[in-house]
């Protein structure tokens, strides 16, 4: 037997979600994802990952701006769903939606709840240092990531895990917990496990004005800064040229000893002073240019010791 389900997401790390469900055997009526957004240089519209990946398994694709219009709510109900799946969708679902399938809504979330609820939980991870993470798959609810866990997946943070790569592991553990939820979920042999209060921490959305670097920071938390927004939206400094100011991001870094003023710039092999200890930057990324190791980029830019960024 196989279940009648709706699917809900949008970017890349859904659409992995959407393949498995659909090699499982299931029956995917509708997927709802968000609607097609100008990108790119030219700015033409763009149809979103999961858009175009159920297109080409032929599955019916909705786009509302907003969910919560009565006709949305409405039609959404007429489809008489075992179950919907939600991973990155972008909206927050109104009760009726909740209760609209016979079994209610699930959620894949990248982080191992209570830590990290919300929008960016990937980055924050990194960014707070955290050894590990996870993925979960939980009973939606009302709340922000409030929900009782259903299934769950442990993934190690690698000393050289990058916002890029950990986005990466999380999207195909992630998706492997599909069959199995979706399997014990017809079986009736789901055990919900409530969240506890303690440890409950919120992944904000990275805003633009985060992804300064700031040297005043000890060196190990200026690398999980750098790690935690590499590839996106990468974290930068100014650097004073002949040509004036120009901004470089940096996509890893690595912590080594080394004393002097925040930002300042100790060899000329990039190696910056921190508040404590300093860094050795390792990819870059100068205005206009692609990613960059760092004996490439010195050969294009000099960063000569006494440098202050």
């Amino acid at each position: 037997m196989s279940l009648r389900i709706a699917f809900m997401g949008t970017p890349e790390f859904a659409a992995r979600s959407l393949a498995t469900i659909a090699g499982a055997g299931h029956e995917i009526v509708r997927v709802y994802t968000q609607p097609p957004r100008p990108a790119g240089r030219g700015q033409e519209m763009r149809k979103s990952p999961v858009h175009a990946l159920a297109e080409a398994f032929g599955i019916e694709v909705k786009t509302p701006e907003r969910f919560r219009e009565a006709d949305v709510l409405e039609d959404f109900a007429s489809l008489d769903l075992d179950v919907a799946c939600v991973v990155a969708y972008g909206q927050i679902l109104p009760l009726e939606a909740l209760e609209a399938p016979r079994l209610g809504c699930l959620n894949l979330h990248a982080s191992l709840l209570p830590r990290w609820r919300g929008a960016a939980p990937i980055q924050r991870a990194i960014q707070a240092g955290d050894e590990v993470t996870g993925v979960q798959i939980m009973q939606m609810e009302e709340g922000l990531d409030t929900g009782p866990v259903l299934m769950s997946e442990i993934v190690p943070i690698a000393p050289d895990d990058t916002a890029g790569s950990l986005h990466d592991k999380l999207m195909e553990t992630g998706a492997e917990l599909w069959p199995r939820t979706l399997a014990a979920l017809e079986r009736g042999s789901l055990q919900a496990v409530a969240q506890v209060d303690e440890g409950v921490t919120y992944a904000k959305k990275i805003s633009s004005a985060e992804a300064r670097i700031d040297w005043s920071r000890p060196a190990g938390e200026v690398c999980d800064h750098i790690r935690g927004l590499s590839p996106f939206p990468g974290a930068w400094f100014s650097l004073d040229t002949q040509k004036g100011a120009v901004r470089v991001k940096v996509h890893f870094a690595e912590p080594e000893k080394g004393e002097g003023e925040p930002g300042e710039a100790l060899d000329d092999n990039l190696l910056i002073a921190c508040g404590r200890g300093a860094v050795r930057l390792k990819r870059l990324q100068r205005e206009g240019k692609g990613v960059m190791g760092a004996d490439e980029f010195l050969r294009g830019t000099a960063v000569p010791a006494g440098t202050r960024l």
